[in-house]
């Protein structure tokens, strides 16, 4: 043996005599991140606290008490002494239409409307900043929410919006203006064309338009308005909305209609790496094209690079649209909706709408499936629900197990015991909106009575069948939590979901349906999580799933009830790195 040889043997078996190989593999193994003298809520199966939380990379390392997780800390460890706080999995928003919301104030800011002043007032606003003959909007400002709980009549835009064209649109209805009624060629006496559903109201005393139009969106010709988001200012805005998200715990989302457009941008943050929330997406299907048409839109979804996992980027889903809403009085019901002033029903049989025949909704369904994404459909009313359900059972029975592959209601407001418990036997999941509760509650009742609402969000019965639901906002407009259509706060949600104590009522609205916090948290967190097919990846604290924490300034499991819809995050961490408050 030559001696660099000898010398070179001797070094290394000296080496693994000496202790510091050993130190260098701790080191090597040492967690990146200690969190400790924390409430650690993990949100596992037995619903465990813990103190502290090791992470490395982007990865939960081990979770424990204080003394066993600071062992594992070598010299680059960087230890966070929490003093008590509390820490959570990150939380999940089943419902999101981030890149629409987040450009919907590029051209100016809009107030917040409570009542038809606030609205007359805020076109005033616009008629002052634009010029004489201008089209003024105003979307989604729904009628149900405002106190006065109509519509803005012709005479009042008119008043305040005499040289300009006036649209107030909230779903498929609207209000007009005399000039926008003039210009979109609309009088006493129109007719819609054959095939387009719709109405014109009267004055039932003098026979002249209100300015209300029914149901005849599609038809009327308003143009765009403002000035439009370049693209560089469509990604700063997505990036500042999830920056938003961020701020109230939100590390995943789920955007449940996604267009091509809406993709590249999602697509555009992740390659700068810049997307910091994870995105599962329902690719946008139109189900009134021809099926060819729906064939080759699922196609392009299952062939997508996307349709490969992604932990912050996975197309996934495929959703359409199967009836209307509750808040314009277009769901589609079992039993009539009931002649009503506030939502301009006057026929006694009127049920709803239904966009999707029998036969579609089937085909529509069984091809997504077979294809491997999940399916899901708009469904708001008990007739929609029940039409859904009994589709994914047909399936089940004629085709193939749909065991597994977790077809999903959106929305699923009005439901029945007997559609529980279908869902439950064949493991078809709901995405429901705790806000729409509190924000229509008061409404719906007044509506419905109280026997028709015992199966409308029926959280617990969910619970108790083991139906998985996770919780949602369809947020639609606006960046901020609170002040957005619809609020997009997930700690409101939790709030909401216990205490069902719609907005404006001093009663609460079938508390029998009420959950728990440990319930209310894990709408938020592993049911989510388990909607979008990832529950051994997040939704929980364990090891080995992906290090989305957030730190809250509030001990949630302990504090008053009314608290929780005010609890404020102090951290946000996505994959182990920390997103809120910005350190870029």
């Amino acid at each position: 043996m030559s001696l660099p040889c000898a010398r070179t043997t001797l070094i290394a078996l000296l080496a693994l005599m000496l202790p510091y190989p050993a130190i260098a593999c701790q080191e090597s193994n040492a967690p990146d991140l200690v969190f400790y003298n924390a409430q650690v809520i993990t949100v596992d199966q037995a619903f465990s606290v813990h103190q502290a939380v090791a992470v490395t990379g982007e990865k939960i390392l081990a979770v424990g008490n204080n003394d066993d997780m600071l062992k594992l800390a070598g010299p680059a460890t960087q230890r966070i002494d929490l003093q008590g706080k509390t820490i959570l999995p990150g939380l999940i928003d089943s419902h999101v239409h981030a890149t629409a919301a987040s450009t919907h104030e590029f051209d100016h800011t809009i107030p917040t409307m409570q009542t038809i002043d606030d609205v007359l007032a805020y076109i005033k606003s616009r008629v002052d900043a634009v010029d004489d003959g201008q089209w003024i909007t105003v979307s989604q400002v729904f009628i149900t929410r405002l106190d006065d709980q109509r519509f803005p009549t012709r005479k009042e835009l008119d008043s305040v919006a005499p040289n300009n064209p006036v649209f107030f649109r909230t779903g498929p209805d609207a209000a007009l203006n005399s000039m926008a009624l003039k210009l979109s060629g609309i009088d006493k006496d129109f007719k819609f064309p054959e095939g387009i559903r719709g109405r014109v109201e009267l004055d039932p005393t003098t026979g002249e338009l209100t300015g209300i139009i029914r149901s005849a969106e599609k038809f009327l010709a308003v143009p765009n308005t403002g000035s439009t988001p370049s693209p560089a200012d469509r990604k700063s805005r997505l990036k500042q909305m999830i920056a938003d998200y961020n701020s109230v715990g939100i590390t995943s989302i789920s955007d449940r209609n996604a267009s091509d457009d809406a993709i590249e941008l999602y697509r555009s943050l992740q390659q700068s790496e810049e997307l910091h929330c994870r995105v599962y997406l329902y690719y946008a299907i139109n189900a009134a094209d021809s099926m060819d048409t729906i064939q080759q839109t699922i196609r392009t979804a299952a062939e997508s690079p996307l349709h490969a996992y992604n932990d912050r980027l996975w197309l996934r889903g495929v959703k359409v649209f199967l009836d209307g809403g509750m808040l314009t009085g277009s769901a589609y019901m079992q039993k009539p909706w009931g002649v009503s002033s506030i939502y301009g029903i006057n026929d006694p049989e009127y049920r709803g709408v239904q966009y999707i025949e029998p036969e579609k909704l089937y085909a529509i369904s069984k091809l997504a499936l077979s294809s491997e994404l999940q399916m899901t459909a708009h469904s708001v009313g008990d007739a929609a629900v029940t039409l859904l359900v009994k589709t994914y059972e047909t399936i089940d029975r004629d085709d193939f197990s749909i065991a597994g592959k977790r077809p999903c209601v959106t929305h699923c407001n009005f439901m029945s015991a007997e559609v529980i418990d279908t869902m439950s036997r064949l493991g078809i999941v709901a995405d429901l909106q705790p806000a729409w509760l509190w924000l229509d509650g008061k409404t719906l009742r007044k509506q419905f009575g109280e026997e028709r609402m015992e199966f409308f969000q029926p959280y617990r019965t969910l619970f108790e069948k083991q139906v998985i639901v996770g919780g949602g906002s369809d947020h639609m407009q606006k960046i901020g939590s609170m002040r957005s259509v619809n609020p997009y706060n997930p700690f409101l949600g939790m709030w909401i979901a216990m205490k069902r104590q719609p907005r404006s009522d001093d009663r609460t609205l079938r508390p029998e349906q009420s959950i728990t916090r440990e319930q209310a948290i894990r709408l938020y967190t592993m049911n989510n999580a388990w909607l979008s097919f990832e529950e051994d990846k997040k939704g929980s604290i364990e090891p080995g799933k992906l290090a989305d924490l957030i730190v809250l300034e509030t001990d949630i499991l302990h504090c008053p009830m009314d608290q929780v819809k005010e609890i404020q995050v102090l951290q946000t961490f996505v994959g182990g790195k920390q997103v809120y408050p910005n350190r870029d």
